[in-house]
């Protein structure tokens, strides 16, 4: 069984299907009809609700879309959706704010973006627009437009008032920690289960065991397959219960990222090692798919145009899988098989991701190419890291997502940059090198043609970034 509080009602639920996602599950099961379905991708944020989490034994509040999670997911939080805000007959500061900003027309979204609001104001000193944009980034609005929401989450977050919630939170931490058990609890129904361990160990004989399991990570992208391809999974094992599993340290000369890592999780630890890297973190997707998704999620969805892949293969980094007890090392860059498949093997799981201490990687930067700035997906995204020594280039790695099946290191571009000055001359040669690394495909993101310009394109970029031409771009914001 699992248990959680909505609001403040504690909720047991064991027969219950653990493909159900939460969206559904308040809609139908719990008749909360504020929460909507707009997109059921996790792209629109009308299905915004906010999670409370105890972390370091205080609670931490964050959003994520209630249609790409399922119930597993819910077992130890606080559940609040757009219902739980209104006290009596007066509404929450910030959806007062919504009202006296006009932050709201057909009202569709407008639980979603309140929902946002809401955690925005509890995890916020102060109003600061960078921040709010972040937050709302992955909320549509179709009629409204941005301006009256903006002023009404800077209204909220000025002057933000004391509400129940805050009052409550030693107590709802000490009820969210009372319903820890370190056993491996289940949830199943009509056939399908759900396993959810607690520790390295259980996970590792529970795959072992089922290794025809699927493992359940954030779910961002693996719920699609329930909701979008009508294709229940028979059996889940939910990976967010292992904590081992989200640890980021630096060991010496390297750092470790818990494989169960969330993005947004990542993203300060990163901050202190790698700028650029946490960085370009906030454009992959939007803040409830980060609150969400995992690193090992990402990677081992094998996705050609996943984000993180080409930066990692940039920094030569090296998964640690285990199968069992048994753990092996593999560089990531022979971890891609082919269009979504791996070297996994049946019962092993990525547990980490090793790379070497990257503050010695001064020249590490990347870009992202989408037809929006903030939730999208990459048409080509792009990774260099090059090592100078006395004006010559020591050690190039160059990545590429999206211009093939996999990720991949763009070796015969390598081979043109190892060994020469930064010229143009240098720079043209890895460029008609690039021709030889990829033949892009043609989609409804780009054309063949289009990818390979804008690779070229972006090593141009970069070159003349090291030579202190590039100056005032957008790289300032994401790279610099």
């Amino acid at each position: 069984m699992i248990q959680f509080l909505l609001n403040q009602t504690l909720i047991t639920e064991e027969a219950i299907d653990p493909n159900m996602t939460v969206l559904n599950y308040l809609r139908q099961t719990q008749r909360r009809c504020g929460t909507k379905e707009g997109c059921a991708t996790g792209d629109c944020g009308a299905c915004t609700v906010t999670l409370g989490k105890v972390r370091q034994g205080k609670m931490q509040y964050e959003t994520v879309n209630s249609c790409l999670t399922l119930m597993s997911s819910l077992n130890g939080t606080q559940l609040l959706t757009v219902e739980d805000l209104r006290e009596g007959d007066a509404l929450h500061s910030v959806q007062q704010a919504m009202v006296e900003c006009h932050g709201s027309q057909c009202g569709f979204c407008t639980p979603g973006f309140v929902m946002s609001l809401f955690t925005l104001q509890k995890n916020s000193a102060g109003w600061d627009r960078h921040q709010a944009e972040l937050a709302l980034a992955g909320n549509l609005c179709r009629c409204t437009g941005y301006r009256p929401i903006m002023a009404a989450a800077e209204q909220a977050c000025q002057t933000p008032q004391a509400d129940r919630f805050s009052m409550q939170q030693q107590q709802v931490a000490q009820r969210l920690m009372a319903l820890h058990s370190d056993a491996v609890q289940e949830i199943a129904l009509a056939g399908h289960r759900c396993l959810l361990p607690k520790t390295l160990d259980q996970l590792a004989t529970l795959y072992q065991a089922h290794p025809q399991a699927t493992l359940l990570a954030g779910g961002t992208d693996l719920t699609l397959h329930i909701t979008q391809r009508y294709r229940p999974i028979p059996l889940l094992i939910a990976l967010a219960q292992v904590s081992e599993l989200a640890e980021c340290r630096r060991d010496g000369n390297r750092l470790t990222l818990g494989a169960g890592a969330t993005l947004n999780a990542i993203t300060p630890f990163m901050q202190q090692h790698l700028p650029p890297f946490a960085a370009i973190l906030q454009r992959f997707a939007s803040l409830q798919v980060r609150n969400q998704g995992t690193l090992g999620g990402n990677i081992a969805n094998a996705s050609p145009i996943g984000d993180c892949a080409p930066m990692l293969l940039a920094l030569d980094a090296v998964l640690l899988l285990q199968c069992g007890q048994q753990q092996r090392t593999l560089p990531l860059a022979d971890f891609f098989t082919g269009y979504r498949q791996t070297q996994l093997q049946p019962g092993e799981f990525i547990r980490a991701v090793v790379m070497e201490d990257v503050t010695a990687s001064p020249n590490f930067a990347a870009w992202k190419v989408s037809k929006r700035l903030e939730d999208d997906i990459s048409a080509v995204f792009a990774a260099f890291s090059l090592r100078m020594e006395d004006g010559v280039i020591a050690g190039a790695r160059v990545a590429f997502g999206g211009m093939a099946a996999v990720p991949a290191r763009a070796l015969a571009c390598e081979a043109a940059l190892n060994g020469q000055p930064l010229t143009p001359q240098t720079l043209s040669q890895a460029c008609r090198a690039l021709a030889e690394d990829f033949q892009p495909l043609s989609d409804f993101r780009a054309s063949a043609d289009y990818r390979l310009q804008v690779a070229k394109n972006l090593l141009r970029r970069y070159f003349h970034q090291l030579s202190g031409e590039l100056q005032i771009t957008e790289v300032s914001r994401y790279v610099s």
